[in-house]
């Protein structure tokens, strides 16, 4: 197995990075800056752009799947349309490159939390994740309309901690369209735990053109 991960050096990316070498994967990172991935076996680390699609489709060619942990940052002014033009890239590369599998990290914001009702539309959603949400929303949106590839978008559990990012248990519970609960009405994954449902996703597809979420 060999997957391009993109977004390798960032919270999410960083955690699956690992899991998937710690499972004996074989992983072409792509990073804005490399220089932050230490070298170990059964990594290729590349810098990569993800405005420039042309050379990411170079970098991404003879793996089996793509799996896209880009983010646009945050703090980004300019954050909905650099999320939304650079994932658009990173899925024409993945095109142009041959590779069919793509596997897109997005954010709960679209989950729906009642009929017709997204988490990113209640009065309750911040305002400062809002500009992200909306554009990981938008861009499952143009997935949807995606025929070539065989595409997966995953969207974390509303909660999940930067600056507490948990413990692996490799014990979580999956849900489609709608969050996943416990008995506490709390939606929670750590972010190695998301790495993992991502990486078992890798290994054994069972989300083809679909959306899942994650959670204990």
């Amino acid at each position: 197995m060999k997957i391009a991960l993109i977004g390798a050096t960032g919270f999410v990316g960083s955690a699956i990075l690992k899991e998937a070498l710690d499972r004996g994967i074989q992983v072409t990172a792509i990073a804005r800056h490399p220089e932050k991935i230490k070298a170990q076996d059964h990594l290729t680390i590349v810098k990569g752009d993800v405005k420039e699609s042309d050379k990411l489709s170079e970098a991404i060619k003879g793996n089996d799947v793509v799996v896209s942990a880009y983010n646009a940052g945050w703090t980004n002014p300019d954050l909905y349309n650099e999320f939304l033009n650079g994932s658009q890239s990173i899925q024409k590369a993945v095109k142009k490159s041959g590779v069919k599998r793509y596997i897109v990290i997005g954010g709960a914001g679209s989950l729906f939390i009642a009929p017709d009702i997204q988490l990113v539309d209640t009065p309750e959603f911040p305002e400062a994740w809002k500009p992200g949400a909306l554009s990981a929303r938008d861009y499952l949106n143009v997935l949807k309309n995606e025929k070539e590839l065989d595409w997966t978008f995953v969207s974390p559990a509303i909660e999940m901690n930067e600056g507490n990012p948990g413990e692996r248990t490799g014990v979580y519970r999956t849900g489609l369209d709608n969050p996943v609960f416990d008995a506490n009405h709390k939606s929670y994954i750590s972010v190695f735990d998301l790495a993992v449902a991502i990486v078992d996703e890798v290994e054994n597809p069972k989300h083809i053109r679909q959306r899942f979420t994650v959670a204990y």
